[in-house]
């Protein structure tokens, strides 16, 4: 004789949103600390390694940029934004103008 089978009723699933919220701030928390490689690029050119192995100091480099144009920020290989180059202190510094969004920085991957 076969054995009955009884039905199961289980309870609902709710998220917990407390919990939830807590584990992404700890998570969010262990990137704060991570190291990146930054770069602004100002421009590039192509040059035979004859033009290379001629350069000295004060050799002139045209880029494929002009004057005052926007540079690109990057972060680890990816670009990430545009800004201007700017003189704080003696010092160059990037002004942020632009951040790519995040589906044109996927589709540039």
């Amino acid at each position: 004789m076969p054995d009955e089978v009884a039905g199961v009723e289980f309870g609902g699933i709710t998220p917990n949103e407390e919990k939830s919220t807590e584990s992404s701030q700890k998570n969010l928390q262990m990137l704060h600390n991570l190291s990146v490689d930054i770069n602004v690029r100002l421009g590039s050119t192509i040059m035979t390694i004859r033009e290379l192995l001629n350069l000295y100091p004060g050799t002139v480099i045209e880029l494929d940029r002009l004057a005052g144009e926007h540079c690109d920020l990057y972060v680890n290989d990816i670009m990430i934004g545009k800004g201007e180059v700017v003189v704080i202190n003696d010092n160059f510094g990037l002004r942020i103008t632009e951040i790519i969004s995040s589906e044109d920085r996927l589709k540039s991957i």
